[in-house]
């Protein structure tokens, strides 16, 4: 009679593997207690919270609609031109830092270094922090919020056009430098086609965010229909702030759609 072999079991992991999947769940668990802790989570307020949403939205109602003309509509057209021309000026500071970043471009790392660095400051300050630093130098307005929305963008812009310019292909760039070709038009008919396309998808992209942050900015002084939203809270004038909210709600759709629009048919 023959004889029967065992086979191993299969397992999807090692046991090491297992061990270090538990120990990573066991810290998330354990950050995610020590974060519920850490915020003072009050039971009763949480059960309390669907009466104070009811009362809200009953205030809220009806919505002042009347009240747009004179305190909403310049707002939002503000709001619309501090993220278009808080997107240009990104765009114009972004672009350069961009080609420093991109080692392919430019190989020297002490500039490459310095180039992230600056994305990476940039990147790492939130739009109202920057707001609130241009609100105490420009003082309040629209000039703070555009220069909020431009320095929060650099880094955003820079980064992806520098990752697009690194990816680049090789082969049309060696062939303009075999030509002879000066380094501008290696860099505008050899690397520019390639990554024009990226280039106006992340600028459309960057405006649409933009719409969003300088709708907001107004709540710390930055122009925009955030000062109108502010103002209308701090008067207690709840049906003004649901038109507020609302205006902001087709403002953010509407851009959504003409950017997506955009791109189809230009990209």
């Amino acid at each position: 009679m023959a004889s029967i072999v065992s086979r191993p079991a299969w397992h999807r992991f090692t046991a090491a593997q297992r061990i270090a999947r538990f120990m990573i769940y066991l810290m998330i668990v354990g950050a995610i207690a020590a974060a519920a802790q850490t915020i003072e989570i009050i039971p009763e307020f949480l059960a309390d919270a669907p009466e104070q949403i009811a009362d809200l939205v009953a205030r809220m109602w009806p919505i002042d609609w009347h009240a747009y003309p004179t305190a909403v509509h310049q707002a939002l057209i503000e709001t619309i031109h501090i993220a278009a021309l808080g997107t240009l000026l990104a765009l114009v500071l972004a672009l350069p830092i961009g080609v420093l970043a991109a080692h392919n471009l430019v190989p020297l790392i002490p500039l490459n270094l310095l180039a992230k660095l600056i994305l990476v400051s940039s990147r790492s300050v939130n739009s109202l922090v920057w707001a609130l630093l241009f609100v105490g130098v420009f003082g309040p307005g629209a000039l703070a919020g555009t220069l909020a929305i431009a320095f929060r963008s650099i880094g955003f812009v820079g980064k992806l056009f520098g990752e697009a310019l690194e990816e680049t292909q090789r082969g049309p760039i060696e062939a303009l430098a075999a030509t002879g070709a000066p380094w501008r038009s290696v860099l505008t008919f050899g690397y520019w086609p390639q990554v024009k396309p990226a280039f106006w998808s992340i600028a459309l992209f960057r405006f649409d965010i933009n719409v969003r942050e300088s709708a907001v900015l107004g709540l710390v002084g930055a122009g925009g229909i955030g000062m109108s939203l502010d103002a209308a809270l701090n008067l207690f004038q709840w049906g003004r702030v649901a038109l507020i909210l609302v205006a902001i709600l087709i403002i953010v759709i509407i851009t959504e759609v003409a950017v997506t629009q955009i791109r189809k048919r230009t990209l």
